[in-house]
């Protein structure tokens, strides 16, 4: 008797990952999970991550480069750039001129940051004068509970590090709106420009200075600035050369009542920066390709400056490190070095949301909430403007990885052509003839005061690192 044939499905669709994690794998996403909250929590600005990751990656053995006079396989280093961008690397069996593993996220996110004279009394009232930073919505930031974090530089060279909202004893701020009964007009404007962004001012104090009957001196800006110097020991000038950033107060946490999402603030895109050092931590055995994260700053303003992907500072620390290998070590190396390397652009990717499907890309180039890490093979903005947009055959060699270690991903485009787009580092580092691919998490809310991953998302990105750092 003929044994009939098993039909065979040509067909591809991504499944829910939920369906098939095993027990064993969810008790590692819930832990690798509960550890992401506890780093976002506390890395509210990129010094701050900055600073937690140095503190995480020395536990494992990362040292500064200075201490290191030679490199060898299975050494660990990092470098840092004005306490906002770190590289972390650690040497492959194979030498440096054969290429690296680079994954690369951000830890800047969208905020608000303080002006150089930032402190003026008006209206019986003292305020914090602000501009905002990135790609943000304006209304989000009104009525909001904020913290403030930064440093301020004395000028002897002391830095003084300021956190004040995050601690349930602080105070807190915010920016006062106006009520309903009272906004007849602003109603009316586009949400673009219903929020000014002179409006932007955060509330500080309304308390007059202490002093006797009839004193004309007797301000609450006067106040503010006794208490800071209390505290702090800083004195209105010493904003001229201060970092201050305006962020929303509160920890993260678990959303929905099966507890399956992450709500935060900068999620973009420190949810893939700590997959990346996540990943790079975990690896056991010294892996074959030197390994490369890169946390940097200044994404969501085009990376630029002396602290983004824009600068030379990637291309000059490889060279330092190269040196370090080998001290014969010629430009010529750094340049072979970088053209065979690899890299994932470690960045955020927006979810199909079911309150607004008008603006999903068709056809199932959306990526949907619990589907896994999603691979974007070209960001950009209409005519792909902006983009790296990675070769066919390095997204196939991505997916081969990612199949053989058992990842969930699948694709996801930034919405349907002409409606908007967006870019990532992945074209700064395009530029020296690597392969690069962006390849996240995907959000709801990107860039609000309270972005939303799925857990099973955000652990299959950090597996998908991770098979990347250990592939062949």
């Amino acid at each position: 008797m003929a044994t009939a044939k098993k039909e065979v499905s040509f067909e591809w669709e991504p499944k829910n990952g939920w369906e098939s994690l095993t027990k064993r794998e969810e008790k590692k996403l819930e832990k690798y999970c509960s550890e992401y909250m506890e780093f976002l929590s506390k890395a509210k600005t990129e010094r701050l991550a900055y600073d937690e990751s140095v503190k995480l990656a020395s536990q494992y053995g990362y040292v500064p480069i200075g201490d290191k006079k030679k490199l060898k396989a299975g050494d660990k280093v990092y470098v840092g750039s004005g306490g906002k961008t770190i590289m972390l690397v650690r040497i492959g069996n194979r030498p440096l001129s054969d290429g690296l593993r680079i994954i690369g996220g951000h830890t800047d996110a969208p905020r608000l940051d303080s002006k150089p004279i930032p402190i003026y009394e008006e209206g019986g009232v003292v305020l914090l004068d602000t501009n905002y930073y990135g790609g943000i919505r304006k209304y989000h930031w009104v009525s909001s509970t904020l913290a403030i974090h930064g440093v301020v530089v004395k000028q002897d060279g002391s830095k003084i590090a300021i956190s004040i909202g995050e601690d349930l004893s602080d105070p807190i701020f915010t920016i006062t709106d106006l009520l309903p009964h009272l906004a007849k007009k602003q109603s009316k404007e586009p949400l673009e420009s219903a929020i000014k962004g002179e409006g932007l001012n955060v509330l500080l104090g309304s308390r007059p200075v202490a002093g006797k009957d009839g004193d004309k001196k007797k301000s609450i800006k006067k106040n503010i600035l006794n208490i800071l110097n209390d505290k702090y020991g800083i004195t209105e000038e010493d904003f001229v050369s201060a970092e201050l950033e305006v962020v929303p107060a509160g920890p993260a946490r678990e959303l929905g009542l099966d507890r399956s999402m992450i709500a935060g603030y900068g999620h973009d895109d420190r949810v893939c920066a700590y997959a990346g050092l996540r990943a790079a931590l975990d690896i056991e055995e010294i892996p074959e390709y030197t390994s490369v994260v890169l946390m940097c700053d200044k994404e969501e303003i085009g990376s630029e400056g002396s602290t983004g992907m824009n600068s030379y500072f990637f291309e000059n620390t490889i060279a330092e490190i190269m040196s370090l290998e080998n001290s014969k070590c010629s430009n010529l190396d750094v340049r072979r070095c970088l053209s065979r390397s690899k890299m994932l652009s470690a960045d955020v990717c927006c979810l199909h949301d079911p309150n607004y499907p008008e603006v999903s890309s068709p056809n199932g180039n959306m990526a949907r909430i619990n589907h896994g890490c999603v691979v974007v093979k070209y960001t950009g903005a209409r005519g792909k403007s902006g983009a790296s947009d990675a070769s066919a055959e390095f997204v196939g060699e991505i997916r081969r990885i990612f199949n053989e270690a058992d990842v969930c991903w699948q694709v996801g485009l930034l919405g349907k052509v002409d409606e908007g787009g967006g870019g990532t580092i992945a074209k700064f580092m395009a530029r020296y003839g690597m392969d690069v691919i962006d390849c996240g998490v995907g959000l709801f809310g990107m860039h609000s005061t309270v972005e939303v991953a799925g857990k099973l998302d955000i652990y299959m990105t950090y597996k998908g690192y991770k098979a990347f750092f250990e592939s062949k």
